[in-house]
C-alpha cells in the first residue's frame, strides 16, 4: 500500500464515521506516524508502507473513528506556537483560547511594573500561564486548578516550554489556594462553562475524552462566573484587569453578572468565527 492509498482509504473510513475533516485527519495521523510534516506526504505519494506501518496506521485510525480525539492520539496539540502535551486529565486547548492568551500578554506588557503578575484560574493543561509566561518574560503567574493531575500535566509543559521556574502550580477549589494577600495585575480564565445538561450534547471528542470537571459549569454554565465576579476582587490589583473566555449565547448574562457585582465591563472581544468569546473587566 503506498501513502496515497493510506490516506484515500482512512479518509473514507473516517469519512462513515462522521470525523470532521476525514482527509486531513488521515494525512495527520499518517504524517505522526511516518515522523515527518504533513506537507511531506504529497512528496511521498507513492511510498510503499510496510506492513508494520499499515498495522499500526489501521489501529490510529480506528482509534480516531471511535472519536478519539486526534490531540490525544498524537500525544499533544499546538498552542500559540508552543508544544502543549494533552490527556484525559485536561481540556484540549481550543484555538479560540490562544485569543485569551494574546490579549493577556499583551496587557500584562503596558504595566509599569518591572515584574507583572499574573493569575490564571482552572489552567488545565497549563497552555495559557505558559504562553503569557513565554510570550512575556517579566511576568511571573499562579496558575491553580482543582485537579492534581491536570497540574502535573501541566508541571511537565510548563518545564517543556522552559517557563517552569517563572509559574507556580496551585491545587485547590476555587480560589481558595491563592493566598489571602496575593494580588495580580491580570486574572485570566477560561472556566467550565457549559450547562450540565448539555454536557451530553456535545460532539463525542468533547463529551467522550474531555474531563467533565474542565466542562461543567453548573445548572446554567455560569457557576464560575458568579463566584469570580464575587470573589476575586480581592486579589486584583486596583488598575488590574480580568479576563474570562465564555460559551456562546452567554454574553449579557455575563456581562450582568459582572455589573451586578460592580465590575466594569471594558470590552467583549469576539474569536476567530466572530461569536462573542472573551469579556474584559476591571473594578
Amino acid at each position: 500500500m503506498t501513502v496515497l492509498e493510506a490516506i484515500q482509504k482512512s479518509s473514507d473510513f473516517l469519512g462513515k464515521k462522521n470525523v470532521e475533516s476525514p482527509r486531513l485527519q488521515a494525512e495527520l495521523l499518517l504524517a505522526h506516524l511516518l515522523k515527518m510534516p504533513r506537507m511531506k506526504l504529497y512528496l511521498n505519494f507513492d511510498r510503499g508502507l510496510t506492513a508494520s506501518a499499515i498495522d499500526a496506521l489501521r489501529e490510529l485510525i480506528k482509534r480516531r473513528g471511535q472519536r478519539e480525539p486526534l490531540q490525544h492520539i498524537v500525544g499533544s496539540t499546538s498552542f500559540c506556537g508552543f508544544e502543549i502535551s494533552v490527556n484525559r486529565h485536561v481540556l484540549v486547548p481550543r484555538p479560540e483560547t490562544e485569543i485569551l492568551a494574546e490579549l493577556g500578554w499583551q496587557f500584562l506588557a503596558t504595566r509599569q511594573s518591572s515584574i507583572a503578575t499574573a493569575l490564571d484560574f482552572c489552567t488545565g493543561s497549563g497552555c495559557i500561564a505558559i504562553a503569557i509566561a513565554a510570550k512575556y518574560p517579566a511576568a511571573t503567574i499562579v496558575a491553580t486548578d482543582i485537579s492534581a493531575e491536570a497540574l502535573g500535566l501541566a508541571k511537565q509543559n510548563a518545564a517543556v516550554n522552559q517557563v517552569a521556574e517563572r509559574i507556580e502550580f496551585l491545587t485547590g477549589d476555587g480560589l481558595a489556594a491563592i493566598p489571602t494577600a496575593s494580588q495580580f495585575d491580570l486574572i485570566v480564565s477560561n472556566p467550565p462553562y457549559i450547562s450540565s445538561a448539555e454536557i451530553e450534547t456535545l460532539d463525542p471528542e468533547v463529551r467522550d475524552f474531555d474531563p467533565r470537571l474542565a466542562l461543567d459549569g453548573g445548572a446554567d454554565g455560569l457557576n464560575f462566573y458568579r463566584m469570580l465576579a464575587a470573589e476575586a476582587k480581592p486579589f486584583l490589583k486596583p488598575d488590574g484587569k480580568i479576563m474570562v473566555e465564555f460559551g456562546d449565547g452567554q454574553t449579557e448574562e455575563i456581562k450582568r453578572i459582572f455589573e451586578s457585582e460592580k465590575w466594569v465591563v471594558e470590552a467583549v472581544q469576539e474569536d476567530y468565527s466572530q461569536r462573542a468569546r472573551i469579556l474584559v473587566a476591571r473594578l
